[in-house]
C-alpha cells in the first residue's frame, strides 16, 4: 500500500491504472492455466473412451456365448479346404462360422495386448500363444478379467461373489450368404453403401457421446 499515490488526481490515475493492469495479468494467467488443465482433462476423458470402447468390444467377442462350444477352433482357412478336399467336401458352414470366429478374437486379443491391463496382457498373450500352436483355446478367464475391470471403470458395483455365471466363449459369428444375397448387395449401387456408411457413423458418434459424459464426471477412473 505504501506505493499508492492519492495525492493527486494523476497519482490517483496512475495507481488505477496499475492496479488494473495487474489484475488483468492476474486474470489472464488463470484463464490461461485454467483451459490448460481442461484440455488437459478432455485429452485423458477422450483416451480413456477410446480404450473403454475397445475393451468393451472385445469383451462382447470374446464372452458373446455362454452355450455350446466355447473353444477358439485354431484351424486356418487353407487347413480346412484341405481337410474338406482329402474327404471330397465342400466346405461347411460350420467350418466357415468357426474360421470367422477365430479371425474376430485374435482381433480382439490383438486390442486387448495394446489396450489392456498387465493381467489382461498376460491372458491375451498366453491365448494368442496357444491359438499361433495350433491348440484350441479358452477366453473364460480374461473374459472376467475384462468384466470386473470395465464395471470398475464404469463406477458399477462388482458381480456378487455367491453369483454363479457360467462360463463365456467367443461369440458365434454367423458366415456370410452367397449367391443371390451377394448379387442383391452388388446391384445395392452406390447410394446402399452410402446410407450404411452414414448410419454407422451416427451410431459411432451417439455412442462416442455417451461414453465421453459418463466418464468425464467420473474423475476417479483409472487412466
Amino acid at each position: 500500500m505504501r506505493y499508492l499515490d492519492f495525492s493527486s488526481w494523476q497519482g490517483i490515475l496512475t495507481t488505477l491504472l496499475g492496479l488494473v493492469f495487474i489484475t488483468l495479468v492476474g486474470v489472464g494467467i488463470r484463464l490461461i492455466v485454467m483451459q490448460t488443465m481442461q484440455q488437459r482433462r478432455e485429452r485423458e476423458n477422450r483416451q480413456i473412451n477410446e480404450r473403454l470402447r475397445s475393451l468393451i468390444a472385445a469383451y462382447k467377442t470374446l464372452g458373446g456365448s455362454f452355450t455350446g462350444d466355447l473353444s477358439v477352433d485354431p484351424t486356418h482357412l487353407r487347413e480346412l479346404r484341405l481337410q474338406a478336399a482329402e474327404h471330397g467336401e465342400a466346405l461347411s458352414e460350420d467350418n466357415e462360422r468357426a474360421r470367422r470366429t477365430r479371425d474376430a478374437v485374435e482381433a480382439a486379443l490383438s486390442d486387448i495386448i495394446l489396450l489392456g491391463t498387465e493381467q489382461q496382457v498376460r491372458l491375451a498373450a498366453s491365448a494368442a500363444t496357444e491359438l499361433a500352436a495350433g491348440r484350441a483355446t479358452h477366453t473364460h478367464e480374461l473374459v472376467v478379467s475384462l468384466r470386473n475391470f470395465i464395471r470398475q471403470v464404469l463406477d458399477l458395483e462388482a458381480v456378487p461373489s455367491e453369483l454363479q455365471i457360467p462360463k463365456q466363449g467367443p461369440a458365434r459369428v454367423s458366415a456370410s450368404k452367397g449367391g443371390k444375397n451377394d448379387g442383391g448387395e452388388k446391384s445395392g449401387g452406390k447410394g446402399a453403401g452410402t446410407m450404411g456408411g452414414v448410419g454407422g457413423g451416427m451410431m459411432g458418434a451417439g455412442m462416442g457421446m455417451g461414453l465421453g459424459g459418463g466418464l468425464t464426471e467420473d474423475e476417479s477412473a483409472p487412466k
